[in-house]
């Protein structure tokens, strides 16, 4: 984690946004990441949860951990999740938290949220939401979310430190951070840092 972040972080983020708007529009195209069905049965998703969602809800889905391992979800809790893409953790979120609940995903490429939404009209899920916006600054009120979850993002921004003080903003005093993510324990070196391609590879 750094501190003072030596890649430029907007072009790291239209990297991201070019990698992303492609797992939206060719969900099944090759990547260096699993998507999908494929990749939800290999992170260990409830098939129950998994197997009754259109395909438009689970085919770009490109995580790297399963969030909901860590704590099944309560009736009626607010949930925010963050870099939700096509919104396939939000629509497994929403069904833990029922129609009581709310949840809210955040995502900053314009083809994912599209997506989202669509296939949140067309499922009926009136208690969830997809918003534009950074997760460095999240349109969400302080306080607000009883759980933020996050599956495989905070690794893709620069300034970690920054991004869990948002996250803390934006939960509720006692709240709880459920995260799916990839984490490096040595030393990297500044060059490597800098290297936009080494972010999204």
């Amino acid at each position: 984690m750094s501190e003072n972040p030596t890649v430029d972080a907007e072009a790291l983020r239209e990297e991201v946004k070019d990698k992303y708007r492609a797992v939206a529009a060719e969900p099944g195209g090759t990547y260096h990441f699993h998507t999908g069905r494929t990749a939800a049965k290999r992170l260990g998703y409830d098939d129950a949860v998994v197997d009754p969602l259109p395909d438009a809800a689970v085919e770009s889905f490109a995580g790297v951990g399963n969030p909901f391992e860590l704590r099944t979800l309560e009736k009626g809790e607010k949930i925010v999740d963050i870099g939700a893409g096509a919104g396939f953790d939000c629509f497994v979120a929403a069904s833990q938290v029922g129609p009581g609940g709310q949840v809210v995903g955040i995502d900053m490429t314009d083809e994912m949220l599209v997506k989202s939404r669509a296939t949140a009209a067309a499922m009926g899920a009136g208690n969830v939401e997809f918003r534009k916006g950074l997760i460095e600054d999240m349109p969400v009120e302080d306080g607000w979310a009883d759980v933020v979850i996050s599956n495989g993002v905070i690794n893709l921004c620069p300034d970690k430190k920054h991004i869990f003080g948002e996250i803390m903003r934006v939960l509720r005093p006692g709240g709880t951070l459920q995260f799916a993510d990839i984490a490096n324990g040595k030393s990297v070196p500044a060059s490597a840092i800098a290297d936009i391609d080494l972010w999204t590879s």
